[in-house]
């Protein structure tokens, strides 16, 4: 009986790390972002964040989880916007009911919504803080961060998200995640106070347009690195829990790190500013309730239900959509 007990604790602690592995701006990642986000708020609403500063920051992945549940979550993070053309800002309507009758819902559900659901999710968050309710509130704003976050990734804008149409297969986790990880000590997360958003639609558009941007250098540079590093000094190995895993080197990502030249620093910068925006935003627009009877409460007994079941569901089932580990 010890054994079997043993064992299962493994296979828990190995599906664990295997999970952390792949995602998002990298687990990592979104937790910090989440939580420096909290630094940007004003008076009225900043004792409430920190009060709650550990469920901000422990459930930046819930979104991320919930796509071993639900199928429609996963086009939620991202938009291959290079789908619809060559110029494809110029033709894409921002506003839903438009974009539904020029390309039809199934269209865009397939090649993904982030613009549209960030707005949706900042109108959710609005009406929770006239509620009050601090279910609501914390659920929200952790999915408020988490898909405004995603929206400043290059690689959620594009069709070759995982550089499998390039021959870069793995690129998506090695730019979001793997870089983060090893250099983002070295950042700078002053990024000042949030401010009022007027169009938080028209906000999370050019929050994307700017990251498709950036996406042709995120492929072409590793491409090019690629071309020249030597091939055996290009992966290395690390403990992952109590899995081995094979890994872009510190040398190979330092070198593109540095050919990136400041990239992933300004988006996770841009990211931290925009969640603290789209709260701040959010609030504003509910009237700015006051938040400091919800400061000490708790959240209840059925969000933390949902969130064990969640957990629940991914460390146990297949994600759903697009997968994009190294």
């Amino acid at each position: 009986m010890k054994r079997k007990v043993i064992s299962a604790i493994a296979i828990l602690a190995l599906l664990c790390a295997t999970a952390e592995v792949l995602y998002s701006w990298g687990f990592f990642a979104h937790r910090r972002i989440n939580r420096l986000a909290v630094f940007t708020l004003p008076t009225g609403m900043i004792n409430f964040y920190k009060s709650h500063i550990e469920y901000v920051t422990q459930n930046a992945v819930a979104a991320d989880r919930r796509r071993y549940a639900f199928d429609e979550e996963a086009p939620r993070h991202y938009i291959d916007i290079d789908y619809y053309g060559n110029h494809p800002f110029d033709s894409m309507p921002r506003g839903w009911k438009a974009a539904v009758e020029k390309y039809t819902e199934d269209t865009l559900l397939a090649y993904g919504i982030v613009p549209w659901h960030v707005a949706k999710v900042t109108g959710w968050l609005t009406q929770a803080f006239r509620d009050g309710n601090l279910d609501k509130i914390l659920s929200h704003s952790v999915d408020l961060g988490h898909y405004i976050g995603d929206a400043h990734v290059p690689l959620h804008t594009t069709l070759n998200y995982n550089g499998q149409l390039t021959n870069q297969k793995g690129i998506h986790g090695f730019w979001e995640s793997r870089l983060p990880e090893l250099f983002s000590d070295e950042y700078d997360y002053f990024v000042g106070k949030a401010v009022y958003i007027e169009n938080p639609l028209f906000f999370a558009w050019d929050v994307v347009e700017k990251s498709a941007m950036a996406k042709d250098s995120v492929l072409l540079f590793e491409a090019a690195l690629n071309e020249k590093f030597a091939k055996d000094l290009k992966y290395g190995y690390e403990e992952r829990g109590q899995k081995t895993v094979r890994v872009y080197s510190v040398e190979y990502s330092r070198e593109y790190h540095e050919m990136m030249n400041g990239m992933i620093e300004r988006r996770m910068r841009g990211a931290i500013h925009a969640i603290g925006c789209l709260w701040y935003t959010a609030w504003v627009n509910a009237g700015k309730p006051d938040l400091e009877s919800l400061t000490d409460k708790e959240m209840s007994k059925e969000l933390k239900k949902q969130l064990k079941e969640e957990e629940r569901m991914w460390r146990t089932g297949k994600i759903k959509g697009r997968v994009h580990e190294q």
